[in-house]
């Protein structure tokens, strides 16, 4: 594979399609062997305790987690998704006693997360549906087989309204007048990976969350973030390095594979995000290194310059596309893309940015803001996996070959790595 470099990246002249710069990318030319056994079924008894693989001018070496402040610059800018995971899975059953399994996506009436939380009698999400084509149009209770009474009392019953390809919209209802994130406690199970290969248990109530998490919608954790406990968070802050936070809510996609031959072929889901304009003011043109904390930071700060450029050329924010960032050249520095949210932002009297992004971060990919990464280890021929590909310039084989000749763990209860980009 030959590549042109130029500042903040590196574009395949050879691996692209005429029509421009969409990657003609092979998802399996990232697959690696992974044994069932280097898999993290459970998180470490202390968050802290996990190893951390370093990656540095090309070099390659290993730490515990608890050293991650001393690896982090003095003087700039980590980025943290406050975003929190919601028991998000329900299991219903048919009156002629087959199970329904239903995973909350993203809400439809109403639209807005805290909207559909507060709502008290019914409302509609997007939801992945397992067993769907069992499902016609019966209305589907609760499973309940303990009767349970707090469960009984919101007679929680779900309808199908309609679907579309993975995707079907449901309506919800129940009595009791309790909000339905409270119902969500009541009823639903929180949706660890499904590669854990277990169901959930109590301690993932508690550790498939951040200790900072916040704003309630994601169905999968930004998991980078599961290893910090307030000792990090306070030694790092004390070096003087800022502290700021985005909310990406992350969606199921997240654990959906690529099962077409070339990347171009896969089909990114869009996820929502808030970015307040303090934070924007803070990092446009301020120079300094900023440090992201999990793959969804990444995906939401680079979606920003996109965001800016249609700032710039329409007068308003949109949604980026997955493949925006390969479809045409961009003279527009981020200072200025930034710049232009800002300016919209203070037109309209807001204080903060919502979009929607379903950029794909693969080899090819421009970096314009995120100069180093912390994150797990992902899984072989993933999206994430490419993303880390192009963080690296293409030297992912040498950290993962590190991680798993060192006994690193993997995926979400694995083990950490920070990542300076080449």
């Amino acid at each position: 594979m030959k590549f042109e470099y130029f500042r903040d990246g590196y574009i395949s002249r050879t691996d692209v399609n005429l029509n421009h710069m969409i990657p003609d990318i092979r998802i399996s030319d990232f697959d690696y062997n992974l044994p069932d056994e280097r898999i993290a079924k459970y998180p470490l008894e202390q968050r802290d305790m996990s190893k951390l693989l370093e990656y540095s001018h090309g070099e390659v070496s290993e730490h515990k987690f608890k050293e991650i402040p001393e690896l982090i610059p003095a003087d700039s800018i980590m980025v943290f998704n406050d975003t929190k995971v919601v028991p998000a899975r329900l299991h219903f059953q048919r009156e002629t006693g087959a199970h329904i399994e239903i995973f909350c996506l993203e809400p439809v009436l109403p639209a807005e997360y805290n909207l559909i939380f507060a709502e008290t009698a019914s409302c509609r999400w997007k939801c992945i549906v397992g067993n769907v084509k069992r499902w016609k149009s019966d209305v589907l209770r609760l499973y309940n087989p303990e009767n349970a009474p707090a469960v009984s009392a919101l007679d929680l019953k779900a309808s199908l309204v309609e679907r579309d390809g993975e995707v079907s919209v449901v309506e919800f209802t129940w009595k009791s007048g309790l909000p339905f994130s409270r119902v969500l406690e009541i009823c639903g199970t929180v949706p660890i990976p499904p590669y854990l290969n277990r169901e959930s248990e109590a301690i993932d109530t508690d550790r498939y969350q951040t200790l900072y998490a916040r704003y309630r919608g994601s169905v999968a954790a930004p998991t980078a973030g599961l290893h910090f406990t307030q000792t990090e968070l306070d030694a790092i802050k004390a070096k003087g390095v800022d502290m700021e936070t985005v909310c990406l809510h992350v969606g199921a996609g997240t654990f959906l594979p690529v099962k077409s031959e070339l990347i171009a072929g896969h089909r990114m889901h869009r996820e929502p995000f808030t970015v307040k304009k303090a934070f924007l003011e803070d990092i446009a043109g301020s120079g300094r290194k900023v440090v992201a904390v999990g793959t969804t930071s990444v995906r939401t700060l680079e979606s920003l310059y996109y965001i800016g450029v249609s700032c710039i050329e329409n007068g308003s924010p949109a949604d980026v596309g997955q493949w925006d960032p390969y479809t045409r050249e961009y003279g527009y520095t981020t200072e200025e893309a930034l710049q232009a949210i800002v300016s919209y932002l203070d037109a309209e009297g807001l204080d903060e940015l919502n979009a929607g992004t379903r950029i794909i971060i693969v080899p090819g990919f421009r970096f314009r803001i995120v100069d180093m990464l912390v994150t797990n280890f992902h899984q072989p021929q993933s999206t994430l996996l490419l993303l880390i590909s192009a963080f690296v310039n293409g030297d992912w084989k040498k950290i993962y070959d590190f991680a798993l000749s060192h006994g690193f763990r993997f995926l979400s209860y694995g083990d950490s790595s920070i990542l300076s980009r080449r």
